[in-house]
């Protein structure tokens, strides 16, 4: 009789929609060398020269993610050290991660389910998080339907199926209409906390492993200043990058600046008439900002544009020059452009971001592949010549004339614009970086254009269906009066002084809380939580909705803001220092559990699933959620669970749960860039 393997699987969750990781049933029924035979599907575990990537993956036709349509897969190191064994009762901890109790779970019910109704083997076993037991499975409501039976009873029979010798589950009951409501064993929970604490990744697993991740994100035009409109791609897209980088993707940061277009040579012709004007680093005061000078100096510019004929066609003979490559002309762009990125830098540095110099890419940088791009479109047909311009036209999308949507590859003149960059950078990240899967951080406004773009690159074949796309889209960051944040004046809000807003409002609340800090030491938790208290703001919202913009809200010390996450974890570590624990705690998994223990190891039990959903649905805001919960339950456990007065092995125990809380709330913040600070 073949033995069933269960591959880390499908559940349901009370906040969570499941990712990757869908009920995989592995019958084994032979090893023949080092291929592992899975019915008709065989799985090598090494890889052979012709494609060192995707031979050493394991694929099968079903199941597969119910958001992407993509086959579950995992390398055959996940698989052989996530497949639950019913006589293993230790979590395995390496490269490929802890097994999380909520999977063991699942995987026993499937067992439960495969030996009750064998016809029913490939079942979801709809695991969740229950308030009347540590987990419940709702598994028997749709298999009584699917086999003619009674959910009552066939609940009945699955949970005198689930097994019970190997110390994970300690008790399963029916309740309801066929509710199966399952108790851990209290040694299998004090396990997993062991296993992850000894972990240097708290066991989670690179699941991402093998995968390239272009993630276009921030993108801020050239000579304008950084605002408020640019605040949530920079830092939802900073987010993603650091949650797929944990993971083990190869994450490409790909910074869109917008440095080229007319506009430049109008700018660089007034700069060119007015000498006086300063707008180098070097030449401005410390308030001011070299992107701030340029920007006035363009305004200044598209003002003499409009109202002096003459300087208008010295500034279309300064475009004409730039675009020929005119020496003096580009030097000057290049230093506009360098001065640009100056001044964006110190922005990214003061919010933490992970983009570097080396990650910016301008449109400048696609120049001469615009022509191969659209002879490509024109010659497999995804493009057509139209009154002298080429454009592809949509057979998806249709305009309010019904007739197809239109993407400009190029224009009637012979120039190129926004479609036909885009166009040509898709398709360099495809064949050039070799992407498996492009993110593009942007406003909700642009999905039209995206799709459009998406469907043309899979016309001409650059985008296949081994490769993914999604449009991140997101909303809009809204004033107190539920319109577009702006200043007093209907301006744009500055990036720089939206910052210094929050920082100040929290300089504020903490030194009202602790007055005893230092003038230095106020300062520094003041900026950490301030740049903090906007980040989560934004990514504690589902990131297709809108938000308001509320300084007192985000920089309160209660409820759900950045502030009182990273309070938390600073008292976390107060406590770890009344209690000299600097090293992991040696955990007695035969100590008791109380019911805030319990609650709060089963919190930290999963991380990485929510890690790995974030990846999946690319929505930061479930790990926010995830990490306001965790403290919270860490809250309820302080308050009834003494820690440094406790009697061995409670104490040790206890210590335990604080560090493995520490850490995690340190690695949960800073994979959505927020500091972790350990005094505030």
């Amino acid at each position: 009789m073949s033995t069933v393997f269960r591959a880390m699987c499908r559940f349901s969750s009370t906040r969570f929609s499941p990712r990757i990781f869908h009920c995989v049933s592995l019958t084994l029924p032979t090893v023949v060398g080092r291929n592992i035979c899975v019915g008709a599907i065989e799985v090598t575990s090494t890889p052979t020269s012709a494609d060192r990537r995707s031979a050493h993956r394991l694929s099968v036709p079903m199941p597969r993610c119910r958001r992407t349509g993509r086959p579950w897969s995992c390398s055959m190191t996940q698989l052989r050290q996530w497949v639950h064994h019913p006589h293993r009762k230790e979590p395995k901890v390496s490269s490929a991660g802890v097994v999380p109790l909520l999977g063991r779970v699942a995987a026993a019910v499937s067992e439960a389910i495969a030996r009750v109704r064998p016809e029913t083997a490939d079942a979801d076993p709809v695991v969740r998080r229950s308030d009347r037991a540590d987990f419940q499975s709702n598994a028997a409501l749709p298999l009584a339907k699917r086999v003619g039976m009674a959910p009552q009873q066939l609940g009945a029979d699955l949970a005198a199926g689930v097994g019970l010798t190997d110390g994970v589950i300690a008790d399963v009951k029916v309740s309801g209409p066929g509710f199966l409501n399952i108790t851990l064993a209290d040694s299998a929970v004090w396990e997993a906390v062991a296993a992850r604490l000894v972990d240097d990744r708290l066991g989670v697993p690179t699941i991402e492993d093998g995968q390239r991740v272009v993630i276009d994100y921030s993108a801020p035009n050239v000579a304008k200043e950084m605002h408020v409109g640019h605040l949530r791609t920079t830092i939802i897209g900073d987010s993603l990058a650091r949650v797929f980088g944990f993971l083990g993707a190869d994450v490409v940061r790909a910074n869109h600046l917008g440095d080229w277009g007319t506009q430049f040579g109008m700018l660089i012709q007034y700069i060119d008439e007015h000498p006086e004007s300063p707008w180098h680093t070097e030449e401005l005061d410390a308030d001011t900002s070299s992107v701030s000078a340029l920007d006035s100096l363009y305004k200044a510019a598209r003002k003499q544009f409009d109202s002096d004929p003459g300087f208008a066609d010295r500034a279309r003979t300064r475009v004409v020059a730039l675009q020929a490559g005119d020496p003096d002309t580009v030097a000057r762009w290049r230093e506009i452009v360098a001065e640009s990125e100056k001044a964006f830098g110190a922005i990214y540095d003061r919010l933490g971001v992970l983009l570097t110099p080396d990650d910016y890419v301008g449109e400048s940088f696609y120049n001469d592949q615009l022509a191969d791009t659209v002879t490509e479109l024109l010659d497999k047909g995804a493009a057509v010549d139209s009154d002298g311009a080429v454009v592809v036209l949509s057979e998806r999308v249709t305009g309010p004339d019904d007739q197809p949507a239109v993407l400009m590859a190029r224009k009637r003149d012979g120039g190129y614009g926004y479609d036909s960059t885009d166009l040509a950078t898709i398709r360099y990240r495809i064949a050039a970086l070799h992407a498996d899967r492009l993110l593009y951080v942007t406003d909700s406004r642009q999905a039209l254009h995206f799709q459009l773009v998406f469907e043309a690159a899979r016309r001409v074949g650059w985008l296949t269906d081994a490769i993914e796309v999604d449009h991140v889209a997101y909303g809009t960051i809204l004033g107190p009066d539920g319109k577009p944040f702006k200043t007093r004046a209907g301006g744009t809000v500055r990036l720089m002084d939206l910052l210094d807003e929050a920082v100040a409002r929290v300089r504020a609340v903490v030194a009202e809380k602790n007055p005893d800090l230092s003038s230095a030491e106020l300062d520094t938790i003041a900026e950490q939580a301030g740049i903090g208290a906007v980040k989560y703001a934004d990514l504690s919202t589902s990131r297709v909705k809108d938000y308001t913009f509320d300084p007192d809200r985000m920089t309160a010390l209660n409820g759900n803001t950045g502030v009182y996450l990273q309070y938390a974890h600073a008292r976390v570590c107060s406590i770890l220092r009344r209690a000299d624990a600097a090293t992991p705690a040696v955990v007695d998994s035969a100590g008791p559990l109380e019911p805030a223990e319990r609650e709060l190891a089963l919190a930290l039990d999963g991380y990485g699933t929510v890690l790995a959903e974030v990846a999946d649905a690319l929505e930061p805001h479930r790990l926010a959620g995830y990490l306001y919960d965790l403290a919270r339950a860490y809250t309820s456990f302080y308050d009834s669970c003494p820690v440094i007065t406790a009697d061995e092995p409670i104490r040790s125990n206890r210590i335990a749960l604080c560090q493995l809380t520490a850490r995690t709330l340190e690695l949960g913040l800073g994979q959505l860039g927020m500091a972790a600070p350990q005094r505030m």
